[in-house]
């Protein structure tokens, strides 16, 4: 994988957001995001990771930045276990790398866009035992999820904020209320908002990040 990019904040860092793209993206899509929360954030570092470009079965195979192969779209998606676990361990060294340079872990969050959200889902929930800040689901899904999910108490205390588009044709709504719903019923701090969008990132939610981190960082 490429060397994400980092984005260091006016003052010190003493928080980290670490902020996985979607699928056919890259790291630099959600950089004025970055920059635009980093005015409120100001200890905050933003490290935005690049996907590996690879062949997308439903995309005709054609190759472009991908965290996993989406082999099929319905009923549910069709994924490609290892690829989603090889992504997973290397947020989980993105984590690592920022606890070893000084960051408290329980200050580090992780956030994900659509495909790079289900990236986030996985690991938060089922790869990383450790504590972390919380966690940015963005227009996304779980399919990692199941009704026999076991979470630690650091993982049953992890807050969650849920924010979907109601007019999303790629990911539709119900998908990621699944997930905000697995949640809700192993007793996870998840909150759930739709906003009147497709599968896209609106300044009104951009706005709402900025208050759910700046609450959550105290």
């Amino acid at each position: 994988m490429s060397d994400p990019l980092i984005i260091e904040p006016a003052q010190t860092a003493n928080s980290c957001v670490i902020w996985l793209h979607g699928l056919g993206a890259d790291r630099y899509d959600f950089l004025p995001v970055a920059e635009a929360l980093q005015q409120r954030l100001l200890h905050t570092r933003f490290v935005l990771p690049q996907a590996p470009t690879r062949a997308v079965t439903i995309n005709g195979g054609w190759a472009m930045p991908s965290w996993y192969d989406i082999q099929a779209m319905s009923p549910a998606r069709a994924i490609d276990q290892a690829q989603l676990e090889q992504s997973a361990q290397s947020v989980i060294e993105l984590i690592e790398a920022q606890r070893d340079g000084g960051i408290d872990p329980r200050r580090i969050f992780l956030a994900g866009f659509s495909q790079g959200g289900a990236v986030v889902y996985h690991t938060a929930f089922l790869r990383w035992a450790g504590p972390l800040g919380g966690v940015l689901a963005l227009s996304t899904y779980a399919p990692t999820f199941s009704d026999d999910l076991k979470l630690s108490p650091l993982q049953t205390a992890l807050p969650v904020l849920c924010l979907h588009g109601s007019r999303d044709d790629v990911v539709p709504p119900f998908m990621g209320r699944a997930a905000y719903e697995c949640l809700l019923q192993n007793r996870v701090q998840a909150q759930w908002k739709e906003y009147p969008m497709a599968h896209e990132v609106l300044p009104a939610e951009i706005h709402e990040i900025g208050d759910w981190l700046t609450t959550q960082l105290g």
